[in-house]
């Protein structure tokens, strides 16, 4: 009998190619477009299989793992895995994986690429331009900040919440514009301390000193709502925050008051609490740029973590213990290798 693989992901060529070769069922569950199925599709499609592969922003249901006996792993496309319930799928004897690694300098880019066009109201001045709005000198509505010393010759002064690999290649991109680098990450404050340019503060003191702010921490008890009301009240009023990393470590009502009391100077967000809800009022203001997820969205590097999270997905299903394991506690459990010896 053949070992069934639900893709609930509209997988890059270079990923389906590497499961055609394998002596699996491959089954895709989603719309034309990618649009992730809803969540009682899922569960229904989920019953019976041996391998789920899905993007790591896609919910999975705790009744898929409930559900399912013969479910031999999960293999998540993408650095997080907040999308599951991981001491579930332990207690249950369900590895799970992700694609760490691959995506660390696309996501970079995009996040600097983010805080330069909030800083200098790229999408703004676009739209206002491509409109035929522009008639003349535009001055003010469309004055920007300072990334490098600029005119004045002062260094701007950058914050990194999470000092992690996407943390540390956004503070080697600062360099060229001579900025200060502030990093906060309890975790990691001795390599902090020990990395030439960058020094280590507490969160209040980050806050206060940062010109602009950027979220690499993964979420966690801990990461929730990590910038709220009170984390805002702290910042400079000419500060930008940017986050690319997961939606809920900022407390996004918190953020569209903010903004709209000019508590800090601009936003710029790939993710969001509800997405692809956004809160109320936060695509309406004029100081926010909002992207629709796409950190790692580039061809070579989406096709790269297809690459790995197919791989990890045929390690579980032939039983083998994969590259990236986010439980690795899991093989040690009696209920994984009762999963294993149901088909053999």
């Amino acid at each position: 009998m053949f070992r069934r693989i639900l893709v609930l992901f509209a997988m890059p060529e270079i990923g389906k190619e590497i499961l055609r070769k394998a002596k699996a069922e491959i089954t895709f569950l989603h719309g034309p477009r990618g649009e992730q199925p809803a969540p009682e599709e899922l569960v229904k499609g989920a019953r019976g299989v041996d391998i789920l592969l899905q993007r790591a922003i896609l919910p999975i249901p705790n009744e898929a793992l409930t559900e399912n006996p013969n479910l031999r792993g999960i293999a998540n496309c993408g650095v997080g895995y907040n999308n599951i319930d991981i001491g579930l799928a332990t207690k249950l004897g369900i590895p799970v994986t992700n694609t760490p690694g691959v995506l660390t300098e696309t996501t970079a880019d995009l996040a600097w690429a983010l805080l330069m066009a909030t800083a200098r109201k790229i999408p703004q001045a676009h739209v206002f331009t491509s409109s035929g709005q522009w008639k003349g000198p535009v001055g003010k509505p469309f004055m920007g900040l300072d990334i490098g010393p600029g005119g004045s010759n002062r260094p701007k002064v950058l914050g990194i919440i999470g000092f992690g690999k996407i943390g540390r290649a956004i503070m080697r991109r600062s360099r060229g514009f001579r900025m200060k680098v502030r990093a906060y990450d309890p975790p990691m404050k001795e390599i902090i301390e020990t990395t030439r340019g960058v020094e280590y503060r507490e969160l209040d003191d980050l806050l206060r000193e940062s010109d602009f702010v950027t979220l690499h921490c993964p979420l966690s008890e801990e990461t929730h709502h990590i910038i709220g009301e009170r984390e805002l009240d702290l910042m400079k009023p000419n500060t930008i925050l940017i986050n690319t990393s997961r939606g809920p470590v900022v407390d996004e009502r918190a953020l569209v008051s903010a903004l709209k009391k000019g508590k800090i100077a601009g936003a710029g967000l790939d993710v969001y609490e509800g997405e692809p809800r956004l809160s109320p009022g936060l695509s309406d203001l004029g100081n926010v740029v909002v992207l629709p997820h796409i950190g790692s969205a580039t061809e070579d590097t989406r096709g790269q973590m297809a690459v790995l999270a197919v791989r990890n997905a045929l390690a579980m299903l032939r039983g083998r213990r994969p590259t990236n394991i986010v439980n690795p506690e899991v093989f040690e459990s009696p209920e994984y290798l009762r999963r294993v010896k149901v088909k053999g």
